[in-house]
């Protein structure tokens, strides 16, 4: 972990995709990389996370930005590290599973690191997360909210859930699901709200709705997600599906990732 070093001074924006997207989030500024390499941010640098270093989209917004670039990653040479100026890794090997889930919390406790924060505490709190009851899985639609520090997780946990349960399952800001989106919402729905400012608002509202609602202690992105890593993997067991190969080892699914670049 880079504890000894830091990002420069002046304003930084963080960007990456999916899973990676989700880790710039907890980082400050975040701009989805296909949106950086349209219209590179005005920043003093731009630090990219990707935990191999080959996402398209992110080395096209390296490539695009005119400023000093960071990387962020699990592997010191890489496409994208050869466009940065300074490489960090912060994970001990490349993840094989495709359902990234220790590249995530090594990638936020990274970015943690090198804007001072004390991360520490992290691992003893990581292993006490481990340990916890989720409870039943979830078999249905499946809805997750947070808000402020929680808002990457809520939508790092429904990607987890797409990739690795094969779930419906949609990521609301906690304030947006209270404007509009709970006329969608009904009994049927697994929801999960994840503590925070309106929280306890966005609880009540879906209780009041029939949902059954779990609201889950919020303390750092690192320690909240693994309650909901531990959620996949019970529902992947549960529904008879490898949450490694996020759903390419059915032709279908692996067609249709043929079908783009």
């Amino acid at each position: 972990m880079p504890v000894g070093r830091r990002l420069p001074g002046g304003r930084i924006v963080y960007t990456g995709c999916g899973t990676s997207f989700h880790a710039a989030q907890t980082g400050g500024e975040a701009v989805q990389a296909l949106e950086a390499s349209l219209a590179p941010p005005a920043a003093d640098a731009l630090v990219c996370i990707s935990h191999e270093g080959t996402t398209a989209k992110t080395i096209a917004a390296a490539a695009a930005f005119p400023g000093r670039r960071w990387l962020v990653t699990g592997t010191a040479e890489s496409p994208l590290a050869e466009l940065c100026d300074e490489v960090v890794v912060v994970a001990p090997e490349l993840e094989q599973s495709w359902c990234h889930t220790a590249s995530y919390t090594c990638a936020v406790a990274g970015l943690a690191a090198l804007r001072g924060e004390d991360v520490s505490w992290l691992p003893e709190a990581v292993e006490r997360a481990l340990v916890q009851d989720v409870g039943a899985p979830p078999v249905g639609r499946v809805l997750v909210a947070g808000s402020g520090q929680a808002w990457p997780t809520a939508q790092e946990a429904v990607l987890k859930l797409r990739e690795g349960a094969h779930l419906a399952a949609e990521a609301h800001h906690t304030e947006q699901l209270l404007h509009g989106h709970l006329a969608a919402i009904d009994e049927s729905v697994r929801a999960y709200v994840l503590d925070g400012p309106r929280g306890a608002d966005a609880v009540a509202a879906l209780a009041a709705l029939g949902c059954e609602t779990t609201l889950v202690p919020s303390r750092h992105p690192v320690v909240d997600i693994v309650f909901f890593q531990l959620l996949t993997l019970a529902a992947a067991e549960a529904r008879g599906v490898d949450p490694d190969r996020i759903h390419r080892d059915d032709p279908r699914w692996q067609a249709a990732r043929d079908a783009y670049s």
